[in-house]
């Protein structure tokens, strides 16, 4: 067994998980697991340049992982940094106060890295399901990207596209500095042409209608399972492997935009940090299984954060 922490810092989110890894079993066991909402690209797609703000938020998060990864004396720690330091002009000061408080300087991998990542973490304990057919197609619907993977057993194909739910929120749902409550027809029809053009240049690297199961991953995905699932507060093991149907998808995405603010923010399983966001999300969900064909999505809790973790691991 291996002590590991990985940390994954996103676009709208920063996750850590410290595990003991066991290479010979492909056992994964969580110590710890845990998210903080920090909005790392806050205007990055307008202004280029990482807020002083949201960079704060971030070094928070990272000074109360810190302590957490010294508690359980994790061996050793990667941190990974995906679409928003990736864009950002002034990553040199994100980078510099990572290193200052976890002594590990972040990883700004390209969208094919953090695809195969996604792909590992996701698809290491569905690859002995007799009930899902490979090749599984992983898509990973962030802040800022989207990854799309297709593989069976090993990675076939891998794409990273500028879509995800912040992005597509900031880009098309804010007027005159508010998010629209609820967005306009004009407003989601932009969303759904960015999508379809993303999907376009996704399907130019890989063939995304040859998938026969479909795993979708990341808070987007998890949280339109949750609210499909009827469930009062979130529960990891319920959504981690649950299935929704293309209807179920279709239904709630109309549900989420054709909503206020409040009521988003009255649904029980909704986190703070999603609601002015998560309409976009599923919204790229729901383009992604029209696109592909798919009748269901299988949902996994299980993604970057466990590549990561196993890329450690060996």
């Amino acid at each position: 067994m291996k002590r590991v922490a990985a940390i994954d810092c996103g676009t709208n989110s920063i996750r850590l998980l410290v595990a003991d890894a066991d290479p010979a079993t492909g056992e994964l066991k969580d110590l710890d697991r845990r998210m903080q909402i920090v909005r790392l690209g806050q205007g990055v797609d307008r202004t280029g340049r990482l807020a002083p703000e949201a960079l704060e938020r971030t070094f928070a998060a990272c000074r109360e992982y810190a302590a957490v990864i010294k508690g359980l004396g994790a061996e050793q720690v990667r941190f990974v940094a995906t679409s928003a330091s990736r864009d950002a002009e002034n990553r040199e000061d994100f980078v510099n106060g990572v290193v200052g408080i976890l002594g590990v300087e972040p990883e700004v991998i390209t969208g094919d890295q953090e695809a195969e990542f996604s792909y590992t973490g996701a698809t290491k304990e569905l690859s002995g399901r007799t009930d899902l057919a490979q090749p599984f197609l992983v898509v990973d619907i962030g802040g800022g990207s989207t990854e799309f993977v297709l593989g069976d057993g090993s990675v076939r194909a891998a794409r990273s596209v500028d879509v995800g739910c912040v992005r597509m929120t900031e880009r098309h749902l804010l007027h005159e500095g508010a998010i629209s409550d609820p967005p306009t027809a004009g407003q989601i029809s932009a969303i759904k042409a960015d999508v379809a053009a993303a999907l376009d240049r996704a399907e130019e690297t890989v063939p995304l209608r040859e998938a026969a199961t479909l795993v979708g991953l990341a808070g987007s995905v998890t949280t339109v399972a949750a609210i499909a699932l009827g469930l009062e507060s979130y529960d990891s093991e319920a959504i981690h492997h649950s299935r929704l149907s293309l209807a179920q998808v279709r239904e709630i995405t109309g549900r989420l935009l054709s909503s206020t603010h409040a009521e988003r923010a009255a649904i029980p399983v909704m986190h703070p940090g999603r609601v002015d966001v998560i309409a976009a999300g599923a919204l790229v969900l729901l383009s992604i299984m029209e696109r592909t064909g798919a009748g269901e999505v299988v949902v996994s809790e299980h993604d970057i954060l466990d590549g990561i973790a196993w890329s450690i691991a060996g």
